[in-house]
């Protein structure tokens, strides 16, 4: 049923919440660690302005006892930018969804987020509920073929499969849902291609490489696989492909 629900949000593309706009763009891994400087409840929602590793930052997620002070990490993170909150009629130039983590962690059975369109949307228990849907283009996860060689994968194979691809080289073709540019020296991109579940992440797999690309676009990514990867700042993953050449 999360799954479903979860596929509605990808189409939702003009939604927003009332008063937020979650999506479902992305299954990172990525963790945000910091001190928590100020806090903001706005109905089932909790945005939070933190010092990190890397200077402060806004954030927001799913509304937890969070006070001043707390040392907290935020899983599933991912950035905004230019993104407006009608509830605090503020717009963040950046800000990073995700879901509470750690021994913060709380509950979020049931605490489902305002409908979309009519659509009832699922609580925040995955990373594909926790980003705005007004900025992000619709991005459906309908198959995509998949590479050709004996080095060939589906997104799923290598989500799952990671321990086992690790430090292999492998060919994933997949439509690219998010992309960050310049992160790192790296271009940033997450591909789908169909296969895996929004249910437990292996739907969705980040690609680093020096070349770019567009939301949208169906490329083929030839790269390292990686697991349990820190690059610091409080960003980790546990599968990815870096070092990708993207065709």
């Amino acid at each position: 049923m999360k799954a479903l629900l979860a596929i509605l949000l990808y189409v939702a593309v003009s939604c927003a919440w009332a008063g937020e706009a979650p999506a479902a763009n992305s299954s990172a891994t990525g963790t945000v660690r910091g001190e928590v400087l100020e806090v903001k409840d706005v109905e089932n929602f909790t945005y939070l302005r933190l010092k990190t590793q890397d200077g402060e930052t806004w954030a927001a997620i799913i509304k937890a006892p969070v006070k001043v002070g707390d040392a907290i990490e935020i899983e599933h993170a991912i950035m905004m930018t230019d993104f407006e909150s009608k509830s605090l009629k503020k717009t963040f130039p950046s800000i990073i969804f995700g879901r509470l983590g750690g021994a913060g962690a709380v509950d979020d059975a049931g605490m489902g987020e305002p409908a979309m369109n009519g659509h009832p949307a699922n609580a925040l228990g995955t990373s594909y509920a926790t980003l705005p849907a007004r900025k992000l283009e619709a991005i459906n996860d309908e198959h995509v073929a998949r590479a050709k060689g004996t080095n060939a994968r589906s997104v799923a194979e290598v989500m799952t499969a990671g321990e086992k691809l690790k430090d292999k080289t492998v060919r994933v073709r997949g439509k690219v849902v998010k992309y960050n540019p310049g992160i790192m020296g790296r271009n940033w991109v997450h591909l789908r291609d169909g296969s895996g579940s929004a249910a437990d992440g292996t739907n969705d797999i980040l690609v680093t490489t020096l070349n770019e690309a567009k939301p949208g676009d169906i490329v083929t990514a030839k790269g390292v696989v990686h697991v349990d990867k820190d690059f610091g700042a409080g960003y980790s993953y546990k599968v990815l492909i870096e070092d990708a050449t993207l065709q």
